[in-house]
């Protein structure tokens, strides 16, 4: 049997999280996954077909630190210290132009976006200091990039999301640990399609496309692979 490694995913009981959960169990992983919406936990519950010792779903609030602290320890406490930390936590929530924004977006989209990432990654340094090898993968966005106008508050969160991975492995060049960012564009999911009913989403990427990726991120395979803010948006 290859060894067990430990995956702990806030957020991934989404359309990318329920692609990349079953591909990260044929590898042998257990699984520590945080929700918002119990139908979407319960989703994962059937597809999985888990025991307890694989596979532990807790509801959390991933922009409350001390909530993202204690599922960590609870993850770390039942599975041991962590390989993967996959953060997949964000939304976007319409746009505006910066002198448009005003508080309630801007903080909005920074706490669902950032402090979100920031959170888990700050709870997981820790315990990943503890193993001889591990992978921090944040989402990003193409458009921390390409700031579209339009979508400031979003584009500053995930252009943060950037930073911090980067800031991340910089801070761990004394161990095994990597940090990288995906910067997907649209997202090809029922919900997208329903938000924008008259896009051609026919070149948008696929969860499972945007899984693959993460899926060899999270492999020891990708130890060459550090800083690095990756493009996952095929034609778009």
């Amino acid at each position: 049997m290859n060894e067990q490694n430990v995956a702990v995913i806030p957020g991934g009981t989404g359309s990318v999280g329920r692609a990349l959960l079953p591909m990260l169990v044929a590898r042998n992983f257990r699984l520590a996954v945080t929700y918002l919406l119990p139908e979407e936990a319960r989703a994962v519950e059937d597809e999985l077909d888990l025991d307890e010792d694989q596979l532990m779903l807790r509801r959390v609030d991933a922009t409350d630190r001390a909530s993202m602290d204690k599922f960590m320890q609870e993850a770390a406490d039942a599975f041991g210290p962590f390989n993967v930390m996959c953060s997949l936590v964000g939304g976007w929530a319409g746009g505006r132009d910066v002198a448009e924004t005003d508080d309630v977006r801007f903080d909005r989209m920074i706490d669902l976006n950032l402090r979100s990432a920031f959170n888990a990654t700050r709870s997981a340094i820790p315990h990943m200091r503890q193993v001889d090898w591990g992978r921090i993968i944040l989402m990003g966005s193409k458009n921390a990039i390409d700031a579209p106008s339009g979508q400031a508050a979003y584009n500053i969160a995930k252009a943060g999301v950037i930073a911090l991975a980067r800031s991340v492995a910089a801070e761990l060049t004394d161990t095994n640990v990597t940090a990288n960012v995906l910067l997907p564009t649209v997202i090809d999911t029922e919900a997208t399609r329903a938000a924008l009913p008259y896009a051609d989403y026919v070149d948008w990427p696929k969860p499972a496309e945007i899984a693959q990726v993460i899926d060899f991120l999270a492999s020891r395979r990708s130890h060459v692979i550090n800083r690095a803010a990756i493009p996952v948006n095929g034609n778009t």
